[in-house]
């Protein structure tokens, strides 16, 4: 089992940063496949980003490019999600997800509680 807790959410205005965290533990970090999804109301959960164990190769979806950096620190069995230039279509819940062999996660085997990012504009 892997447990995964997310923080970092909260309301920021339209153009500003949040850096996301999630913080894993129950296995060893470092040979899952990480990742970050999102559900804005009304809509399915949708992929944001992954990095994979090893060397740290990143995804990421096309909404999110060149905005969002994701980036893993094994000693500290953390993820991160770093957001800049947000926009009110970037309000949703962003959920921590990681599996061992999916470097896509599709879909992923574990997820965290979600934590709730709002745009206003």
């Amino acid at each position: 089992q892997v447990q995964l807790v997310e923080s970092g959410g909260g309301l920021v205005q339209a153009g500003g940063s949040l850096r996301l965290s999630c913080a894993a533990s129950g296995r060893t970090f470092s040979n899952y496949h990480m990742g970050w999804f999102r559900q804005a109301p009304g809509k399915e959960r949708a992929f944001v980003a992954s990095i994979s164990w090893g060397i740290g190769i990143t995804y990421y979806s096309d909404s999110v490019k060149g905005r969002f950096t994701i980036s893993r620190d094994n000693a500290k069995n953390t993820v991160y999600l770093q957001m800049n230039s947000l926009k009110p279509e970037d309000t949703a819940v962003y959920y921590c997800a990681a599996d061992k062999v999916r470097l896509r996660l599709d879909p992923p085997e574990y997820w965290g509680q979600g934590t709730q990012v709002t745009v206003s504009s």
